[in-house]
């Protein structure tokens, strides 16, 4: 006896229960990551504004530094999703390890190059005098720490290619409350000051990597993988993380260019937007959640050579992402009036983000189906179009957004050129997937 077809209404159930038990972890644990420069910021500010500014410096660089490399977790997740689909779990964990072992060695090589050039890097951003020995104590002391950050971000991208995105949340939890710990005890406690907060945040990172590490080995002895380093593999995971790092790199210009013209704008501008930029990072991560569940599902389609199920599974998470945008930008139009006096007092800068934010609001949509065909087309291995798209998008935006100060209109002006910007990402992406040349089958691309 065969076995009925499965009705559209019941495949669009599975597709459903399945990105909500992926996407509601990954996003806690997304919203969890900030939260420990929050925690930093909160007990250091009590020291002192020199030390506030030191931290505000160095933290910045640290995670400009650390983002840059989060191709470690798309790029892992998209080989082991690819591995798992295609039923060989000792290869997904090999794969894994390759990985982790290649964020090992960039860390060290990032921790040489930071602990002796951090006061001229330091002093390249133009920290003051009082605050630059502060940034330099904590960004040299937490550089420590780098190679934990970059092995979590591996590790991470493993657990979701096996369709974990739990562990990573209960991590991440875990982390944040051991690193609000420590700061507490060694900053104040201890009587370390700024150098407490750094120790505390280190600590707390090679923590969570030594968890994600002991989930990953018992993970390769269970499937007899290979826990040691090999050179072709670590090679294999560096060539298919360079096409992400460029795509990386471009939408950090981006993002530069647009604070660049926002200074240029005057200071309640600069200051609305950093208000601005503050919540379209929020709303980035509920986005990024349904992303990071595409890049699972969709690896693992194609691992198993099902391309009607990776397409099906596309089009419901595009479904997913539009209506979340919708859902979003609401939420934006109704809040601004709550949202803004969080912030600010001032009622210039009020202002300036006032019609801003209506930008923002009517462009979620837009920016839910970019962030699910991104992180389809990272599960599909298709990184060398995913940079060109986005170098095509940054060629694009640059000339619009250093137009905004001599033509005209403000800060709503600037975030209509980011709008343009999530426009013309979306435009690449859909017409990549709906070619269908992304659908490449295997347990390798």
């Amino acid at each position: 006896m065969t076995q009925a077809p499965s009705t559209p209404k019941a495949v669009r159930r599975r597709h459903d229960r399945e990105i909500i038990s992926l996407a509601v972890p990954a996003f806690g644990a997304l919203v969890a990551e900030p939260l420990f420069v929050m925690a930093d910021t909160a007990i250091v500010g009590h020291l002192g504004t020199a030390q506030l500014a030191g931290l505000g410096v160095a933290s910045a660089l640290l995670m400009t530094g650390v983002s840059i490399f989060v191709f470690l977790a798309y790029a892992t997740t998209a080989a082991v999703a690819r591995r798992v689909g295609a039923g060989d779990m000792q290869s997904a964990i090999r794969q894994g390890m390759d990985g982790i072992w290649l964020a090992l060695l960039i860390g060290i090589a990032v921790v040489a190059v930071i602990v002796p050039t951090a006061p001229a890097v330091i002093d390249l951003f133009g920290a003051s005098a009082t605050a630059a020995p502060h940034a330099i104590t904590y960004l040299r002391i937490s550089a420590i720490g780098i190679p934990a950050m970059l092995v979590v971000l591996a590790a991470t991208g493993v657990l979701r290619g096996l369709q974990d995105t739990k562990t990573p949340l209960y991590v991440a939890i875990a982390g944040f409350v051991a690193n609000a710990l420590l700061n507490l005890g060694l900053v104040y406690g201890a009587g370390l000051g700024i150098a407490g907060s750094a120790w505390g945040t280190a600590i707390a990172q090679i923590g969570m990597a030594v968890a994600y590490l002991v989930v990953v080995v018992r993970g390769a002895r269970r499937h007899h993988a290979s826990l040691r380093p090999d050179a072709a593999g670590i090679r294999a995971c560096a060539q298919a993380g360079v096409p992400l790092l460029v795509r990386t790199l471009s939408l950090r210009a981006i993002m530069i260019i647009a604070t660049a013209v926002a200074t240029r704008l005057g200071d309640a501008d600069i200051a609305a937007h950093q208000i601005i930029l503050t919540l379209w990072s929020l709303l980035a991560f509920a986005l990024d959640a349904i992303a990071i569940a595409g890049q699972a599902i969709i690896g693992r389609y194609l691992g198993a050579g099902d391309t009607d199920g990776a397409r099906d599974a596309c089009r419901r998470m595009v479904q997913w992402g539009v209506a979340s945008g919708v859902v979003l930008g609401l939420l934006v139009v109704a809040a601004r009036p709550v949202f803004l006096p969080l912030f600010t007092s001032d009622t210039t800068v009020q202002d300036a983000a006032f019609i801003a934010l209506l930008v923002v609001a009517v462009s979620q949509p837009v920016s839910g189906v970019v962030f699910v065909l991104d992180g389809v087309l990272m599960g599909a291995g298709d990184g060398p179009y995913l940079a060109w798209a986005m170098l095509v998008t940054l060629a694009v935006f640059t000339p619009v957004a250093l137009l905004v100060p001599t033509v005209g209109g403000g800060l709503t002006a600037l975030w209509g050129a980011m709008a343009l910007m999530m426009a013309v990402r979306m435009v690449t992406l859909w017409l990549r997937a709906r070619s269908g040349r992304w659908m490449v089958t295997g347990a390798t691309r």
